[in-house]
């Protein structure tokens, strides 16, 4: 599970935070090609996008149901000048689509008892 395979939703938490279906993208790489993992970054969100727009969170999640949905990327790299202006307007995109968006560097995940 990583930033590198759209295919997949990285973690989903339901009780890490309250009333919220927290999505995590896991982004392991550095910023040496930053367009590059920008692009590898932006597949990676478009497809959590689709993943709760489909209303596959909500079959594959059935607590998810009422819940504020969060997509957040937790980088193992800071995000260089160019990242962080691409993170500003993915962020805008996502709350745009309803939902909300963060990012953190150093990559941290919700204790395995809060994961689903």
């Amino acid at each position: 599970m990583s930033v590198e395979d759209c295919r997949t939703v990285d973690f989903v938490s339901l009780g890490s935070e309250p009333n919220t279906a927290l999505l995590v993208v896991s982004d392991h790489l550095d910023w040496n090609d930053s367009l590059g993992h920008q692009i590898t970054l932006q597949e990676k969100l478009n497809a959590y996008l689709a993943f709760i727009e489909s209303g596959e969170l909500y079959r594959d999640f059935p607590k998810a149901a009422g819940k504020r949905v969060e997509i957040r990327v937790a980088f193992q790299f800071a995000p260089d000048a160019s990242a962080e202006d691409f993170l500003q307007k993915a962020g805008e995109t996502i709350r745009q689509a309803g939902f909300q968006f963060s990012y953190k560097v150093g990559i941290s995940l919700p204790p395995p008892d809060q994961m689903n």
